[in-house]
This record gives structure tokens, C-alpha cells and sequence, in this order.
């Protein structure tokens, strides 16, 4: 993952561009003008290097150019095209956004992968999408699900995790989280993306909704863990937050890199509140 000097005010490699924008997606579904807004105001305020790309559908690129050129951004808008159209559709897709280098910069390309995780999907995934942009395929949990984390790896590209959603059955269990860690991280130079419901820092239960929500903070003690041979599952399953931060403020600027050259990102429907946990532990 591109981890780019994020600024004068000095964010720690740990958290360098680890927040992607997922605004316009579920349960958010901001319209495409707040979420631009919102997006650009936290790109030149004062935690901008903890922001990384901004998430759109394929389906929806028409409306965000055309609210892109009302907006004039300064420079290029960082984007990871979410694939909701459909394999086929990605070259037109990759096209349109390369037509309008003067507003889009494609960062990213993200899809769901078939049940199978069949090898001539993948094949196609990376005839279709151009070298210099990172692939991230979603194997679908279930049976045999690690597998398809394997093959997607093997493919080059990156296996993206869900840990959250609209139902229990969107949340995966402490094992399961442990058991995509086992595999990413025994392949030499893999990464990894995870997304929906990791706003919150720290492993919690949400009040509303009963879920049990994994944290971002606790993904990140994980990933160190996971490369030096340390309790996985037990960092994944904690609710100390203080003790999380305190891990994580003794990794060297080494192993920092390290853990986030393997948990490379993950989106966010809020940022404010990922920021918020961080300043409330002590971590900007």
C-alpha cells in the first residue's frame, strides 16, 4: 500500500492513509454531494494523512464526475472503484474513470468474487485492471472460504475481509478473523483490506443493534501479533483499549510498516469517530 509522507503535522506510519471513505455506502448512504464535501473538507484539515481513498460504485461514476465538476477539486480525487456492475463491466468503467484524469485518480479496484473463487475469474480480474492499481477481490465467507483467500493472493491481488454489516450473520467470529489472519500473514508479502462496521477503535457492543462490533484498533495489535507469532485471537476478542494502545505505541518504526504492509487499509462510513477513539487514546 502506498504510504506517502502524509504531511507536515507529522501522522504516525501506523495510521498513514488507513481510512478509506465509504460514506456512500449502507448504513450511511450519504448522497453524492455530502459525501464528496465531507471527503475533501477532511482531505486538507488537520488528520488529512490518516484518510486514504474515497469508495465509489461503479454504477453511481456518471453523478460523482458530474458533481466532481461542479466541485473543481484541486487536484485529483483518489478513488477506489467499487465493482457492483459486474466483471464485464469493468474495463468501460476503468475507462470512463481514465478519461477524466483531470478530477479521478484510480487507486483501487474492488469486487466481489464468485462463490467459487474460480482461477479464470481471477485471471480476468488482472487482464482487466492495469498494473499500477491495486485489486482487492471479497471472497464470500463460508465454507472453504479461506481458500479463496489463498487463491486471490496467489492472483496478486489483495483478499478484502467483511466484518460488519446490516445482520449478525455479516459479522464473523473472533476464530474466523484469526483463522484470515493465519493465511494472509504466512504468505510473504501479502496484503489485506477489511471492511463495514470497523469505525470504532475498539472491540465493542453496539447498544442499538446487540452486534458485536470488531475494531480497527484491535485489527491493527492483531496484525502485529500475527507477523511475531503473538496471540491473535486474544488481541482480536479484547475490549482494553488502553492496553491495545499501549501495544501498538511500542512498535517500532519497523514492525509499523510491517503491520500495515499487511492490514493495508480499511472503509469507514464515518471518520470523525475513527479519529476521535484514536485522540481519545492517546494515538494523535
Amino acid at each position: 500500500m502506498e504510504l506517502p509522507p502524509p504531511g507536515p503535522r507529522g501522522i504516525p506510519t501506523l495510521l498513514a492513509r488507513l481510512v478509506d471513505d465509504s460514506a456512500l455506502f449502507p448504513p450511511g448512504e450519504a448522497a453524492m454531494p455530502d459525501a464528496l464535501a465531507s471527503y475533501l473538507e477532511h482531505r486538507s484539515g488537520e488528520y488529512a494523512g490518516v484518510q486514504g481513498v474515497f469508495l465509489c460504485p461503479a454504477s453511481r461514476l456518471a453523478e460523482m464526475i458530474t458533481e466532481l465538476i461542479k466541485i473543481r477539486p484541486k487536484e485529483p480525487l483518489p478513488l477506489s472503484l467499487i465493482i457492483d456492475t459486474g466483471l464485464g463491466g469493468v474495463p468501460k468503467a476503468i475507462s470512463i474513470v481514465e478519461s477524466r484524469e483531470e478530477l479521478l485518480s484510480l487507486r483501487m479496484v474492488e469486487m466481489p468474487a464468485p462463490s467459487d473463487v474460480d482461477e479464470v475469474w481471477l485471471e480476468r480480474v488482472s487482464e482487466f485492471v492495469p498494473e499500477d492499481v491495486i485489486r482487492v477481490v471479497e471472497p464470500r465467507r463460508g465454507v472453504g472460504w479461506l481458500d479463496g483467500v489463498r487463491k486471490v493472493i496467489e492472483h496478486g491481488s489483495w483478499p478484502k475481509i467483511r466484518c460488519g454489516g446490516v445482520s449478525s450473520e455479516n459479522f464473523p467470529s473472533v476464530d474466523e478473523v484469526a483463522d484470515f489472519f493465519a493465511v494472509v500473514s504466512s504468505t510473504p508479502g501479502a496484503s489485506f483490506k477489511a471492511t463495514n462496521s470497523l469505525h470504532r477503535a475498539v472491540r465493542h457492543t453496539d447498544p442499538e443493534t446487540g452486534f458485536e462490533h470488531h475494531g480497527f484498533l484491535n485489527m491493527l495489535v492483531a496484525a502485529g501479533r500475527s507477523l511475531s507469532g503473538g496471540d491473535v485471537r486474544e488481541a482480536l476478542a479484547s475490549t482494553d483499549g488502553e492496553q491495545l494502545a499501549e501495544e501498538v505505541k511500542q512498535l517500532s518504526e519497523e514492525a509499523a510498516k510491517a503491520v500495515r504492509s499487511l492490514f493495508a487499509c480499511y472503509a469507514s462510513g464515518t471518520f470523525h469517530e475513527s479519529i476521535s477513539d484514536l485522540q481519545g487514546l492517546g494515538l494523535l
